[in-house]
């Protein structure tokens, strides 16, 4: 499996104070120095963290791949064929959540992201889908013509360590197993740490894991090198 860190917190930190410190560019730097495989920054509405100049900067200053999370929106759709990232990852997006809750209704708008996704593709972009582990996003996804679904780990993270951890766990597992049947390319990510990381090695054939928030909380008592290090050996 390869990991891909996602620098959003580094941004939510220089927000707090309004200056430019911690610079998110230099985080990416950092992270691509260590053997990451992708940077990956979420470009939300409100630009509570990330903003278009982060964006742009890593765009044309690092040479790892850099994964573009956004909304299904025209305004990112532009942003996406403008920057021209390695990928995107199409996500729901709610003004008062504090993180993503859960994952895109694919299968209730299937229309609307399947005309989403190929000016997306047209452009060699490479796209992918947030998901919740279900068949019926599963299957909707693979009519949309992206190439990679990102399971929403969150829910089996919250349940790790739990009785229910097997039950989110065989979400997991089952969901993957089937979108590769249909021609799909699997990620997994959110809510991953440090402990429950560990499982995904059970998951055959998963491609890549984007995790941020625990990489960056760990890097506040390590840096940020070594805490980047770190995961990728347990991702190894």
């Amino acid at each position: 499996m390869l990991l891909g860190v996602n620098i959003d917190h580094v941004a939510t930190l220089r927000n707090a104070r309004g200056g430019v410190e911690p610079e998110p560019i230099l985080a990416a730097r950092i992270c691509q120095k260590c053997g990451a495989s992708s940077i990956t920054t979420h470009l939300r509405e409100d630009r509570r963290h990330i903003k278009d100049s982060d964006v742009e900067l890593i765009s044309k200053n690092v040479s790892t791949n850099l994964n573009l999370e956004m909304a299904v929106t025209d305004e990112m759709q532009k942003i996406a064929l403008k920057i021209k990232p390695h990928s995107v990852c199409l996500v729901p997006e709610k003004r008062q959540e504090v993180t993503t809750e859960g994952g895109l209704d694919v299968a209730g708008q299937l229309e609307k992201i399947t005309k989403f996704v190929k000016p997306l593709k047209d452009a060699g972009i490479e796209v992918s889908l947030f998901i919740d582990p279900t068949k019926e996003q599963v299957e909707a996804s693979a009519k949309t013509g992206a190439q990679f679904i990102e399971m929403h780990t969150g829910s089996y993270s919250n349940a790790y360590g739990t009785e229910n951890e097997e039950i989110e766990f065989l979400k997991l597992k089952n969901s993957a197993k089937l979108a590769q049947e249909l021609g799909l390319r699997v990620n997994a990510g959110h809510g991953l740490n440090y402990e429950n990381v560990k499982r995904m090695h059970e998951i055959e054939g998963l491609y890549e894991l984007n995790i941020g928030h625990s990489i960056i909380s760990r890097a506040i008592f390590v840096g940020l090198e070594q805490a980047v290090i770190e995961m990728q050996n347990l991702v190894k």
